[in-house]
């Protein structure tokens, strides 16, 4: 039986970025990838225009809450093998740095929530946001982990992030 890889998506408020990545992996993942999600400052509540996006996609939103990133932080959580930030480096978000040994990148992506404007000029960034962050998925569950070294798979992670 092949490894299940743990894969841990931070942001800021945990509440729309990081959440929609955690449910494409989890769906997209096919049972190879476990997606989580937590923020450095989490809202507490899940963006509603999140999960009414993620639901319009039928994409399962069971269980998707807003958390903060020391749950995973835990001795008895789940050990992550991939952490991605995907904070807007352009928006001066405090991304937190994970401790340990997972490989980690930066896939920064616009902060839909922060848009401002009609109800569908605001879903219109979710569904961007939702859409950049699929493409970066696709692309890394494509990977041939089990045949990459760390350094290469640092950087194929790292060129996602680019991309």
């Amino acid at each position: 039986m092949s490894k299940v890889f743990n894969v841990l998506f931070l942001c800021t408020g945990n509440s729309a970025r990081s959440i929609l990545a955690e449910a494409v992996l989890n769906h997209d993942g096919k049972g190879r990838f476990r997606g989580c999600s937590a923020g450095s400052f989490p809202k507490g509540e899940v963006n509603p225009l999140s999960l009414k996006l993620l639901e319009q996609l039928h994409l399962p939103t069971e269980g998707l809450r807003s958390k903060s990133w020391d749950e995973f932080a835990k001795p008895n959580a789940p050990q992550m093998d991939f952490v991605f930030t995907v904070c807007d480096d352009a928006a001066g978000e405090v991304c937190p740095l994970w401790p340990g040994q997972p490989v980690t990148a930066h896939w920064g992506v616009p902060d839909p929530a922060a848009v401002e404007g009609s109800d569908a000029e605001r879903m219109q960034a979710f569904r961007e946001a939702l859409r950049l962050l699929t493409n970066r998925i696709r692309i890394f569950t494509s990977l041939p982990i089990d045949k990459l070294d760390r350094m290469t798979l640092k950087a194929r992670v790292d060129e996602i992030g680019k991309s």
